[in-house]
């Protein structure tokens, strides 16, 4: 049995479509970055998205545990030429697209940039291919790609999963058993 820890990432307090752009989070919240550290398996291995707001949160919370080496695969959703874009700007020239997306996600694409079934994709294969490991694994990554765990776990469509709060620095937990199952979401330590 392996349990999956998803952390997201502390905050980066933008407020654009931003998927690849590579941006920090804002760590100051030192007391939180604890809680989380402190709620996660002691010795379990972490790995993150190569992106610096992940990598930074990832080593910020390992407190000794092993660091694996980055992820690409889990990196957030690429939003193409909407990437790092005001949402108002995005609706005005695109709209229409930018809904569908939004509405009917799944093989919908931003021009340039990737659907949600193929985040679902990336990130599932990344994750059959570490989960050969028994125990735990801390994974630090980003709204999209736990999101795409968490649909994964409970078979709900894409649509469901969005309504679903991944808050920064909160914990998702994931186990597979020869199954996915979703134990807890969003927990706030």
């Amino acid at each position: 049995m392996v349990s999956w820890w998803w952390v997201r990432h502390g905050p980066t307090r933008r407020t654009d479509m931003n998927g690849w752009t590579d941006v920090p989070a804002d760590l100051s919240d030192r007391a939180a970055l604890a809680r989380v550290a402190a709620f996660l398996p002691e010795d379990a291995p972490v790995i993150s998205s190569d992106l610096s707001r992940a990598v930074a949160t990832a080593d910020a919370i390992a407190a000794g545990r092993p660091r694996l080496p980055h992820e690409r695969a889990l990196r957030e959703i690429h939003f193409g030429a909407w990437e790092a874009r005001p949402f108002a700007d995005i609706e005005a020239e695109d709209g229409p697209l930018v809904r569908r997306y939004l509405d009917q996600p799944g093989d919908v694409a931003p021009p340039g940039g990737e659907s949600w079934n193929a985040l679902a994709a990336r990130v599932s294969d990344a994750v059959d291919a570490l989960t050969g490991m028994a125990g735990d694994v801390i994974a630090v990554a980003h709204f999209g790609p736990i999101l795409t765990q968490v649909q994964r776990a409970t078979g709900c469509t894409a649509a469901e999963v969005f309504t679903r709060e991944v808050a920064p620095l909160s914990v998702t937990r994931i186990v597979c058993d020869g199954r996915w199952r979703l134990e807890e979401i969003n927990r706030q330590p």
